[in-house]
């Protein structure tokens, strides 16, 4: 399994060169991967080819861009463009986001997501391997070709959770990126049926990219709560919820990777013996000393997983 680390510095006050400095740390202490999120603060792409050119061998990517509010010819050109910047070291992860801020804040549709998302990826995933696109649908009718110098092959993953949508990312993408879903939804639900999908539509057994907080903590049950306080938002948007109550837990910081080192390790190994390919790590610290115990525990899996 390898080990990467979910971005903060995109959402924070000092910019792309925070982010730029984080791919540079993150590259220099040994991860595989560094995820950055593309919410209400910097583009994602952008950051992430500007920090693709400060760095030669860590993998960057998305986690994850809206699919409503881009055409998915204009998705695939900046992606392609960003894998271009970074040497072909960019993974696109995309994402419908939710109600709450398609229809909600930027006014645009929520309809019909499944729909919308399937034919996104007939449009976008050839466009990301270098392939002309015909594709007349209810939705999208494109008929355009694409080609940008110095890029290659773009993979893709589908933020999926529900049936419907992991049958489409097992079919159509190259796996999936979760946040807030627990190990035990992980084996039961998520990696059967996206692995189900993939087989039988003759891909290659699909990449789980698993987010989620961890902490190296005394205090675990106030590290929890602060963790559920922090990310409350996480708790009320539906999809979300939805992957909570399979967990069983009542909020947030109830599927955080929460404990002393020896705890934090073991849920790690059984992450790595469900079928999770990549650990996109979240680091959230909470007590005097927390960071740096879980950073320093994060880091060396980095390093021997590389």
């Amino acid at each position: 399994m390898r080990i990467g680390m979910m971005s903060a510095a995109s959402q924070g006050p000092e910019g792309i060169d925070a982010v730029v400095a984080e791919a540079k740390r993150a590259e220099e202490a040994g991860y595989a991967t560094l995820w950055v999120p593309n919410i209400m603060g910097l583009d994602a792409m952008t950051a992430l080819a500007i920090a693709g050119r400060a760095t030669q061998r860590i993998e960057v990517g998305t986690a994850v861009v809206p699919t409503y509010p881009r055409h998915p010819h204009a998705m695939a050109q900046q992606a392609l463009s960003t894998a271009a910047a970074c040497g072909g070291r960019f993974s696109l992860g995309i994402g419908l986001s939710h109600k709450i801020v398609i229809d909600d804040m930027l006014g645009m549709s929520y309809e019909k997501p499944a729909r919308h998302m399937a034919e996104y990826l007939e449009v976008l995933g050839p466009l990301l391997r270098g392939e002309s696109v015909d594709h007349k649908g209810e939705l999208y009718r494109v008929s355009a070709p694409l080609q940008v110098p110095g890029a290659t092959s773009v993979p893709l993953l589908v933020a999926a959770l529900g049936p419907v949508m992991l049958k489409l990312a097992g079919r159509m993408s190259d796996g999936t990126i979760t946040w807030m879903t627990g190990p035990k939804t992980l084996a039961d639900h998520i990696i059967p049926k996206i692995s189900q999908a993939a087989s039988a539509a003759g891909r290659p057994a699909p990449r789980v990219v698993c987010g989620l907080p961890v902490l190296v903590a005394r205090d675990v049950a106030a590290a929890r709560e602060t963790i559920s306080k922090a990310l409350a938002i996480y708790g009320t948007l539906p999809s979300y919820r939805a992957m909570l109550d399979r967990e069983g837990a009542a909020a947030p910081g109830d599927v955080a990777i929460c404990g002393d080192e020896a705890h934090v390790e073991a849920a790690l190994d059984h992450l790595a013996e469900i079928g999770v390919t990549d650990f996109n790590a979240f680091i959230v610290p909470v007590e005097e000393g927390a960071l740096e115990r879980t950073e320093a525990l994060i880091r060396a899996r980095a390093g021997a997983s590389h």
